[in-house]
């Protein structure tokens, strides 16, 4: 078998190696139909039956109550960014956001395009390195919903509970944590996820949506832009990203015989603590860049005394087979996205090699 890699990248990342041999196996023929899933209609029984098994996994796994649809978009969690305005954000009212970063500005950037929006919480005096405190949030009067950025991918910093918004929506984006731990979907109006952190490649977009919230977008936004057009067709108004969606059900099926969400979150979190450990105990050789109580269990940031050092911790960690270690562009340092299908070994493999780098450089 070839060497797989050391795969720390942020997205698209890691797939579990099982998922990917019975992909690889059902490639050429699936289920005896004599094509590739990516030949097949998406009318048809066998495609219909992928489409339904990933939705009812889905479901399943992350405990969505029964008043919640789940569609299978495309136009990854940038295109959700301008969506929630456009069916939500009706005159009148406000879109309300808290900023923890990168993704949460992004949304914020799209929502200015359709009506009145308000930052109600952020972290930018800090450089966006803590998740504010949203126990006590002052909502506007006519807030329309509240979204958060449940996990940044850049900073590294992730909400350790979610701010209770009363009767106003709760909108999350989970494109970098969703399934990394349990969440109370019922606190939520609207979740949603690119898969190609999580839950398998890119191309398909998850939202959990609640049935109120689906049922009558406006009549003048894009019919593909409005989630009632989805929510109507069972995610299969035009032709859906069919081998993306296969992919997402075989992570799924991976997941659950994992033992579920809650096995998992304790599988991240015994991966995360060997390298937030090896940070931390490094005498000031390596520096978290998120503040402890912030930090995220998915995406692991960190800095050295110098940006020629850290070029070099990214060369070297290369040349032994360590992929995307390389901080986001725009924020520069280290970073280690350590997400579900990422194995232990390559965790403790990472942690071996900072100290060796450590003891050659320190």
């Amino acid at each position: 078998m070839t060497k797989r890699a050391f795969n720390f990248n942020a997205g698209p990342a890691a797939l579990p190696l099982e998922v990917l041999q019975q992909a690889q196996e059902q490639f050429v023929d699936y289920h005896g139909a004599g094509m590739s899933i990516m030949e097949m209609s998406h009318r048809g029984a066998l495609y219909e039956q992928v489409n339904n098994e990933a939705q009812s996994l889905l479901r399943e796994l992350f405990n969505i109550p029964n008043n919640y649809k789940v569609l299978l978009l495309q136009g990854g969690a940038s295109t959700q960014f301008a969506s929630i305005p456009m069916n939500f954000l009706r005159p009148g009212t406000t879109g309300a956001y808290v900023a923890t970063g990168s993704w949460a500005e992004k949304a914020y950037k799209e929502a200015k395009l359709f009506g009145e929006t308000a930052i109600v919480a952020s972290s930018e005096a800090d450089k966006f390195n803590r998740i504010p405190d949203v126990s006590s949030l002052v909502l506007p009067e006519n807030a329309a919903y509240l979204h958060v950025t449940s996990n940044e991918t850049i900073e590294g910093t992730q909400y350790q509970s979610y701010p209770d918004s009363g009767n106003v929506p709760l909108i999350a984006d989970m494109s970098s944590d969703i399934l990394c731990r349990p969440v109370d979907v019922s606190k939520f109006g609207m979740i949603y996820a690119g898969a190609q952190k999580n839950l398998g490649p890119s191309g398909v977009t998850i939202v959990i949506l609640r049935e109120d919230l689906a049922q009558d977008s406006p009549k003048t936004i894009p019919t593909m832009l409005r989630y009632d057009t989805h929510a109507k067709n069972d995610s299969l108004y035009n032709t859906p990203p069919s081998f993306s969606v296969y992919m997402v059900s075989l992570v799924l099926k991976w997941l659950k015989e994992k033992g579920g969400v809650a096995a998992m979150e304790q599988y991240n979190r015994d991966k995360t603590n060997l390298i937030y450990n090896a940070i931390d105990n490094s005498g000031g050789f390596y520096r978290g860049f998120a503040q402890p109580e912030s930090r995220s269990i998915m995406n692991l940031t960190f800095r050295l005394q110098s940006e020629e050092l850290e070029k070099l911790f990214a060369k070297e960690s290369e040349a032994e087979g360590f992929v995307g270690l390389k901080g986001h562009r725009s924020v520069g340092g280290l970073r280690a996205s350590t997400y579900n299908a990422v194995p232990l070994e390559s965790c403790q493999a990472l942690v071996q090699f900072m100290a060796e780098f450590q003891k050659r450089h320190g």
